[in-house]
């Protein structure tokens, strides 16, 4: 059986919200565990067997996947059947593994640098601003309802999660839409009120 570490209402709730919308809960021994957090409270947690302490962490006997978009890579390739990516030689292949990358390599990037204020002509060079990766999301949305046209994939679970955690309500239309369209189904609604929940009994 697969383990994922998971600190609730942090990074990894979104694949919490994937596990759920899966169905494959029955196959995921799902730990809690503490981390930092950046109000300063907690800390690293001595059972996480992540690298650097954080979340998400999956653990397939002695492999370890972290990264969000590794995570649900592995996932959606480990349990086909769930119909979450598609996979090796199908149609979208290639969109699907691209906005998993380019999610972890430019869009929570350059997230991190409009939350903390950062402008850089070298940045803004190499992977443009914020701003213009949501309205890249707005132009694959054009094509239908999800980022992969008429089917739905963890890359929407993925990166519409980035706007719910960072509270940022884009000017687009489409894309407000289209969040609002992952928030709304049940598994990210339950996913989100279960973390919600603990921290209130904290």
């Amino acid at each position: 059986m697969l383990t994922f570490f998971h600190a609730p209402n942090s990074r990894s709730t979104s694949i919490l919200a994937l596990i759920k919308e899966m169905g494959i809960e029955d196959k995921i021994d799902i730990r809690e565990v503490t981390i930092r957090r950046q109000d300063g409270s907690g800390g690293p947690d001595p059972a996480n067997p992540h690298p650097d302490g954080k979340v998400p962490c999956l653990q397939d006997g002695d492999d370890l996947v972290y990264e969000r978009a590794a995570v649900m890579l592995y996932l959606t390739d480990r349990f086909p059947e769930a119909g979450m990516g598609p996979l090796p030689g199908e149609p979208k292949r290639g969109t699907y593994l691209s906005w998993l990358f380019h999610y972890q390599g430019v869009i929570e990037p350059l997230m991190m640098l409009k939350w903390a204020g950062i402008d850089n002509e070298v940045l803004r060079y190499q992977m443009r601003s914020f701003e213009d990766a949501v309205a890249h999301i707005d132009a694959a949305l054009a094509d239908g309802p999800w980022l992969l046209g008429e089917r739905m994939s963890a890359a929407d679970l993925l990166i519409s999660g980035l706007f719910l955690f960072a509270k940022i309500e884009p000017e687009q239309p489409r894309v407000r839409d289209w969040i609002k369209r992952c928030t709304d189904r049940p598994a990210e609604k339950a996913a989100w009120a279960e973390d919600n929940a603990k921290a209130m009994n904290a």
